[in-house]
C-alpha cells in the first residue's frame, strides 16, 4: 500500500499557515480537513494542497512526516513556492 506525506496551506490574517500530515488516501483526507472533520488545528478553514510525496510503507511515511513537521525552513520554502505559483510574486 502507498502512503502520502502532505503539506496543506490556508490564508489567515493575510498570512499563509500550514499543516503537515500523512495518509493512505489523499483526496479523502484533504476533503475531511475542508469539511472540518480532520485534525483539530485544521477545522474551520479551507485548505489547499501545497506539497505531496508518496512512500511505499507507512513507517517511512510517518518518519518523513515527523521530519517535515520539524523542518521549519523547508516548510517556509514550500509555502513560498506555493504562494508564488498560485498568487504571483506578491505576498498575501
Amino acid at each position: 500500500m502507498q502512503y502520502f506525506v502532505y503539506l496543506i496551506v490556508t490564508e489567515s490574517n493575510s498570512k499563509l499557515i500550514s499543516y503537515v500530515g500523512s495518509t493512505n488516501n489523499i483526496k479523502k483526507r484533504i476533503g475531511m480537513h475542508n469539511l472540518s472533520k480532520g485534525a483539530k488545528f485544521t477545522r474551520g478553514r479551507k485548505w489547499k494542497l501545497a506539497y505531496i510525496k508518496k512512500y511505499l510503507s507507512k513507517s517511512i511515511a510517518l518518519k518523513e512526516e515527523y521530519k517535515l513537521k520539524k523542518n521549519i525552513k523547508l516548510r517556509k520554502k514550500i509555502k513560498l513556492k506555493f504562494n508564488n505559483e498560485n498568487f504571483g510574486s506578491t505576498s498575501i
